[in-house]
């Protein structure tokens, strides 16, 4: 059996290094970026919540409607979820796989997994509220994730890929939303300025670890404008479900404060790309001219009413009422459409791709 796996592993590593996708963005200077390694929370979790035991989980339909075959497969979206397309737009594989899936293949491991936990965050109450993954449990993931390599192609390649490839870190909104504003726990010790310092140092921290194992390229994505996504107006934003300003005034504040943090990381480590990602200003840009962008929907999700619908309240039981989801911003109260995404990944790749060399 040993020799059969080995063999196999053999066979995959072949595959992985000739049969490649055709990559949509240029690297600069012939560079390469061999495997994409992701931690956070549901934007980016392809199912790695599937088998947990918590309530946070999208392994049932509608949810995947438009993936490949309209397989549910745990991405809380109707499609691709954004580091998928990452690793679409560059040219490594179709799709981006969850580490804890039990059909995980060596040459999966060879291009990439995703480590992220939907409902997580850097505050560690937040994923202990929701019986999630934190970010301490998703980096103990990949130190076995990193034995698991070395036993497939040494030492020396494992370092290599580590050092070129892109680490990409979505969290946040979790904290901000769900830890903060809509339940007691933190706001009882923390105003919004030392809770998002909190945050912050956890962010800072997760880094420096991941550099510390060898990671070089590594982005850090913003927190979005929550108080815009449909679940969040319908708690905070009033009788006319806006935007829920204070919601979106502590992202603000947050996504200030960890730039600066990252700056500061980056002039201090050798080598580190510590790369800020500013997903706010994009997307609030998108929920304010949808129609610049080809959508019409932004104030709720595709699924059952769309103001209040995410995760086990979005089932097969609940009817998936728009007409036409390509015109939503939303696919549920909280997560956006496959297309959303695709707009958004689309220009932050063009903007920021060349930081990371």
């Amino acid at each position: 059996m040993k020799l059969l796996f080995l063999g196999l592993s053999s066979l995959a590593i072949v595959f992985s290094l000739f049969f490649t996708n055709e990559a949509v963005v240029k690297l600069p200077n012939d560079e390469t970026i061999p495997a994409i390694i992701v931690f956070g929370d549901s934007i980016v979790d392809p199912g790695n919540n599937n088998n947990l035991e918590t309530l946070i989980k999208c392994n049932f339909p509608p949810y995947g409607r438009d993936f490949m075959g309209g397989k549910p497969t745990g991405r809380f979206s109707n499609g691709k979820v954004p580091t998928d397309l990452i690793a679409e737009e560059l040219g490594i594989k179709e799709f981006l796989p969850a580490y804890l899936d039990p059909n995980l293949q060596p040459n999966d491991l060879l291009t990439g997994v995703s480590f992220a936990s939907g409902a997580s965050g850097y505050d560690p109450l937040t994923p202990k509220i929701a019986s999630v993954l934190s970010l301490s449990d998703q980096l103990r993931l990949l130190k076995e994730y990193l034995g698991k390599l070395k036993n497939l192609v040494g030492e020396a390649k494992t370092n290599t890929i580590l050092s070129k490839s892109l680490f990409a870190v979505v969290t946040g909104s979790d904290d901000i939303a769900n830890t903060y504003f809509d339940t007691p726990f933190r706001r009882a010790q923390y105003d919004v300025s030392s809770y998002t310092d909190l945050m912050v140092d956890f962010a800072s921290t997760f880094a420096q670890e991941l550099y510390d194992l060898g990671a070089r390229r590594i982005g850090i994505f913003s927190a979005p404008p929550i108080g815009c996504v449909p679940s969040q107006r319908t708690l905070g934003g009033g009788i006319l479900r806006s935007c829920a300003a204070n919601y979106n005034q502590a992202a603000q504040l947050f996504n200030s404060k960890l730039s600066f943090k990252l700056n500061s990381l980056n002039s201090r480590l050798p080598n580190a790309r510590l790369v800020f990602i500013d997903v706010y200003t994009p997307f609030l840009d998108l929920i304010q001219n949808p129609m610049n962008y080809g959508f019409k929907v932004v104030d709720k999700g595709c699924c059952g009413t769309g103001a209040i619908e995410v995760s086990i309240l979005c089932n097969e039981l609940t009817p998936v009422t728009c007409p036409n989801v390509s015109e939503y911003v939303f696919w549920d109260s909280y997560h956006p459409t496959e297309r959303a995404y695709r707009v958004l990944i689309n220009g932050l790749l063009q903007k920021y791709i060349s930081s990371f060399f």
